[in-house]
Formats: structure tokens, C-alpha cells, sequence
């Protein structure tokens, strides 16, 4: 097992490594060209997204800017929007499931550093993963903390710090993010034009 796959497993490790460094440069130059991009081209823009990311649905809107660490780990499905300024720092898999909105300045973040200034200086991390089920929306600039699950069909206010997993059909906020109530048939909006 090399240190990209060592990486994944959630053990604590020193990430600083020329394998880890070369998946890095290669995200960050695909992440460039896309960015680089006007939104007229939808083609090479969307070839590039599924040359970045290790899976991508069908009919995903992508705006720019965005960024990752590595794109392989992060799968998307389809009718998916990530909305301006969307960061992923997928050291662990990030998996997102169908009919995800992601609204802009949204950080995603699988890595954690150790605490003690000699470990972390070292490059001394631990990555875990997080998932996002199908049908969430998740509101401008909230975060997403290494390990979380969103249950699917909730929604995540703006401006949240997601630290624990969040369950389906709740509106959930705040700075812990907290449920705040279900999702019920009382919200269902009635005056449609």
C-alpha cells in the first residue's frame, strides 16, 4: 500500500510525500484549466470535470471557481449543482449523491491536521471521508467537517459548521450545526406560477 492509498484509510500519517505532492499537482492544473474556462464552453468544460473527478453523473453544473485536492475521491451524481467558489479537500472520499445543490463559498474538508505544532509542521494528517445523500441542499458558505454524513433530503442553513452527522428530512443550522426541525409536508410551497 503507497502513501496516496495509506491516505484513505483514515490512519493518522505523514502526508508530505512526492506520490501525495504529484496527485496534488495534477488536480490543481486541472482545477486551473477549468477555472480558465468562460461557461460558453460547456463541452470542454464539462470534459474536464470528468477528467478530474472519479465520478460524475449526468446533467452537473459546475460554476467557477472551484477547487480540490485531488478530484479522484470525489464522486457526483447526477443533476448535480455546485454552485461559485465550491472547495473540496478530498484526502478522503467525498461522495455526493443525485439532486445535490451546493450553494457558493461552500468548503467540503476531509483532512484534519494533528494539534501539536512538531506533528502538524511534519505533515502529520488524518483523513475520513464524507457523504452527502441524495436530494440535500446545502446553503451558501456552510462547511463540512472531516467524517459527516447529510441524510438524504435535508437541508443545511447558511453559514453552518457541520461537525456530526445530520439525519434525513431536517432543516438543520448553526455554528455547531443542530437540527432544527423536519422537513414536512407543511413546507410545501402552494403558489406556483
Amino acid at each position: 500500500m503507497d502513501d496516496y492509498e495509506m491516505m484513505r484509510t483514515g490512519r493518522w500519517l505523514h502526508a508530505v510525500t512526492p506520490r501525495i505532492g504529484e496527485a496534488l499537482h495534477r488536480a490543481e492544473e486541472l482545477c486551473f484549466r477549468l477555472n480558465q474556462l468562460p461557461p460558453s464552453r460547456r463541452e470542454e468544460r464539462e470534459a474536464i470535470i470528468r477528467q478530474l473527478l472519479g465520478h460524475v453523473g449526468k446533467e452537473i453544473t459546475l460554476h467557477s471557481p472551484f477547487h480540490c485536492d485531488f478530484g479522484e475521491q470525489i464522486s457526483v451524481g447526477d443533476h448535480f449543482v455546485g454552485n461559485f467558489n465550491l472547495t473540496i479537500l478530498d484526502e478522503a472520499p467525498v461522495t455526493i449523491g443525485n439532486h445535490v445543490f451546493i450553494g457558493p463559498d461552500v468548503g467540503i474538508y476531509t483532512v484534519r491536521h494533528a494539534l501539536l505544532t512538531d506533528q502538524r509542521n511534519a505533515g502529520i494528517m488524518q483523513s475520513l471521508p464524507v457523504t452527502i445523500h441524495d436530494n440535500v441542499w446545502i446553503g451558501g458558505h456552510a462547511t463540512l467537517l472531516p467524517g459527516v454524513t447529510i441524510g438524504q433530503g435535508s437541508v443545511i442553513g447558511a453559514g453552518s459548521v457541520v461537525t456530526h452527522d445530520i439525519p434525513p428530512q431536517v432543516v438543520a443550522a448553526g455554528n455547531p450545526c443542530r437540527v432544527l426541525r423536519p422537513i414536512t409536508e407543511a413546507d410545501r410551497v402552494q403558489e406556483v406560477d
